[in-house]
């Protein structure tokens, strides 16, 4: 304590010379996790090991499709629509795109209203994206029947390759499910939003510390992931 009745500053920890100063540094959980919690700790933990699922089946694909000598299916032909007797290559899912990447927007701006505490339009906005969400699930639903009416299946294919059937079903089935189970959350919070268990600070599943709205932000995270593995995935299967 100085003589003008103000606190001296701690000084900073001293740290070893070489290399045990490094591990010493980078594994102080009191630094790196000190601003996060728990559950947003959890949810990068959770995306991370997600990330090397998704990754692992792209990888696969990519192995499968150029190791076949028989010829792959061309995307333009398979995920046709046809119209009044026209020809639209690839329009549900230019569509089922820009619904799902208007999502990740809607999502972004739940977050930022449930920053100011606005109970109404953060619910609002969370609803429409749940709304995208589950539009993005049904035009899946609607491309799945359309391709097994077709005859593709897991272990088959009448457009080409044997593969691809599996490729398609197992990856976007995977990502279609953790949409799925994202409507399911959002539509959880945007209703406890709406009845102010957040700025209570109410016990229950999903409630979090009183007058913040962090499980909006771990949502959103979520959702932001979800997006952004659709990117990969329209590249390699609907571009490539």
């Amino acid at each position: 304590m100085s003589d003008t009745g103000t606190t001296q500053p701690h000084a900073a920890p001293t740290l070893e010379p070489g290399l045990k100063g490094i591990v010493d540094d980078w594994s102080s959980d009191q630094r790196s996790f000190k601003t996060a919690s728990w559950g947003k700790v959890m949810m990068w933990v959770f995306l991370l090991s997600d990330t090397f699922i998704f990754g692992t089946f792209l990888l696969s694909y990519m192995t499968a499709r150029m190791s076949t000598t028989i010829p792959w299916p061309n995307a333009s032909e398979v995920f046709a629509l046809e119209i009044a007797g026209a020809h639209f290559p690839l329009l549900l899912i230019a569509i089922m795109t820009f619904v799902l990447i208007t999502s990740s927007g809607t999502m972004a701006m739940a977050v930022n209203y449930g920053y100011r505490r606005d109970k109404k339009r953060t619910t609002v906005l969370m609803l429409i994206t749940a709304f995208f969400g589950a539009m993005f699930v049904g035009m899946q639903a609607f491309e799945w029947t359309k391709l097994i009416q077709e005859g593709v299946r897991p272990w088959g294919n009448p457009f080409g390759a044997e593969q691809f059937g599996a490729s398609f079903f197992m990856i976007t089935g995977f990502h279609g499910t953790h949409v799925s189970i994202g409507v399911i959350f959002l539509l959880i919070i945007a209703r406890k939003v709406w009845k102010g268990d957040f700025d209570t600070g109410k016990p229950g599943f999903m409630t979090g510390r009183k007058g913040r709205y962090e499980m909006v932000e771990i949502m959103g995270l979520y959702w932001h992931f979800v997006d952004l593995v659709w990117v990969f995935i329209f590249a390699f299967f609907y571009l490539w």
